[in-house]
């Protein structure tokens, strides 16, 4: 992995406010859940609130290798790795915002709220820049967009 390639991706992954977190339930189905990143500095975890019982926690307590990927219009990242629950109040009160008070009546201090850390253990990142504007003019006149793509093992 080059440190380039790991800049790179830690700038991608500040730019996204929601993530698709993809657990396995007991019976090995994969399901997503749609969760909002909670720290914009990417060091390799990603943290989460999320509801103590809710089937991502239930899924993760079980089976901790999880999937995180983030898209736009430009960008697609996707993150390999493993999660876990973790029982840090003040780690909780660090990352809550008035926002996340739509969820959870009692605020940091409510036992439905917990936190979901992902340690990411590899990666892989699309860009194609332009967005949509550049795709379609390449779809009309048959040019190839430029993009990036690049694996970064964590």
């Amino acid at each position: 992995m080059s440190e380039n390639a790991h800049e790179e991706l830690a700038g991608l992954i500040k730019k996204f406010r929601f993530a698709m977190v993809t657990t396995a339930e007991a019976d090995g189905k994969l399901v997503a859940h749609p969760l909002t990143v909670q720290e914009a500095e990417f060091d390799g975890d990603l943290w989460f609130i999320v509801g103590t019982g809710t089937s991502a926690a239930v899924n993760v307590a079980r089976e901790p290798r999880v999937n995180v990927s983030l898209s736009s219009d430009d960008t697609w990242v996707s993150l390999s790795g493993t999660a876990q629950m973790v029982d840090d109040r003040a780690k909780l009160a660090e990352l809550w915002s008035p926002a996340v008070d739509a969820w959870f009546e009692g605020g940091p201090e409510d036992p439905a709220a917990g936190l979901l850390r992902f340690r990411a253990d590899s990666a892989e990142y699309w860009t194609a820049p332009g967005g949509k504007i550049v795709r379609a003019v390449a779809a009309l006149t048959g040019h190839r967009v430029e993009g990036e793509n690049e694996a970064v093992e964590l």
